[in-house]
């Protein structure tokens, strides 16, 4: 080979050498740009960015400035009076341990549940109307839901549980005594609409064509519920909901004692101490009333039972006006 030749062989190894730094040089500089673009984000974002929940008038102020102003303001926003905010907080607080945390305190968290509850708020109008984050409002509003639930299998039970008298609606009216002297209450269910995750709808949506939960309750002749169970899907049958209630016994239901028992439709079992209609005659009080005067034994039982067990009908109808936003809803 010539000395020309291998000079230039020599010459074509520094450019491909001259090359590949360049190529080197350019690749960096390209991870150089991303990396700096992902900094600036970063810095912006998380760094420079400017707090959304810039409101001078904090949830913690705004719940004050309710307390302390006219009565209609709390009833409202939290559908209670003042006085029963006040005194259910200190009930949650002393006997539940509701406490007030690091950042938030008790009485706020009250507030973001009762107003939830009474005004059907989104989360996103909750961190507005409380300057707090989404995470924040739904883990409180978690926390003082199981105390409330705790408190409500405390306070929704019969006041007397052996049920050792005979009520003075039924004492006092010749169309219940003495054949009804026994019965301590009476039992129904109800749809309250439920939201849910589109993914989640299916199983609520029964004969309402909307999500709901079908929330069966018990109650007195003082128009007290004494027990309720709430969460089943729309869709599931009375029955079943009755017979889970009643079988469980971390659902505390209580159960008549013996020689008592409660009144039910026909959508219930006929069983010990659960006493239904006759089937196959009239039975609700309107058919009664559009219809011919009532005649035979059977007619005349089921128009008393009627009578006596619309109490129940008669405390969803309350149920529904102080909880303004269920109305449509209820079975009844």
């Amino acid at each position: 080979m010539s000395i020309v030749e291998n000079y230039h062989g020599d010459e074509s190894d520094d450019d491909k050498e001259k090359k590949e730094i360049l190529q080197r040089m350019e690749c960096f500089n390209r991870i150089f740009v991303v990396a700096s673009s992902f900094v600036q984000l970063y810095y912006e974002k998380y760094i420079l960015k400017q707090p959304c929940m810039d409101s001078k008038q904090t949830g913690e102020t705004w719940i004050r400035e309710v307390l302390d102003g006219h009565e209609s303001r709390c009833m409202i926003n939290f559908r209670m009076s003042k006085m029963v905010f006040t005194s259910l907080l200190r009930v949650l607080e002393t006997r539940y341990n509701l406490q007030t945390s690091r950042n938030i305190s008790s009485t706020e968290m009250l507030g973001i549940f009762l107003y939830i509850l009474g005004t059907s708020a989104k989360v996103s109008q909750c961190r507005e109307r409380f300057q707090r984050s989404g995470s924040t409002i739904s883990r409180h509003f978690a926390i003082v839901l199981e105390k409330v639930s705790r408190m409500a299998t405390d306070l929704i039970a019969p006041e007397d549980p052996f049920f050792s008298s005979i009520h003075e609606q039924i004492r006092n009216d010749s169309r219940y005594m003495p054949h009804f002297k026994d019965c301590i209450g009476a039992i129904d269910g109800t749809h309250i609409a439920a939201i849910l995750p589109p993914n989640e709808q299916v199983p609520y949506i029964g004969r309402k064509g909307i999500p709901t939960q079908n929330v069966m309750a018990v109650c007195d002749f003082n128009m007290c519920f004494t027990f309720v169970m709430a969460g089943w899907e729309g869709s599931t049958h009375d029955t079943r909901i009755f017979l889970d209630a009643i079988r469980d016994p971390k659902y505390k239901f209580p159960h008549p004692p013996n020689g008592k028992y409660y009144l039910v439709n026909s959508g219930y079992p006929q069983m010990k101490d659960y006493l239904g209609p006759y089937r196959g005659q009239r039975y609700h009080l309107p058919d009664f009333r559009r219809g011919r005067p009532v005649f035979g034994k059977e007619e005349i039982f089921n128009h008393s039972h009627s009578s006596l067990r619309s109490v129940i009908e008669r405390i969803f109808g309350v149920l529904k006006k102080k909880m303004g936003h269920f109305k449509g809803y209820a079975k009844l």
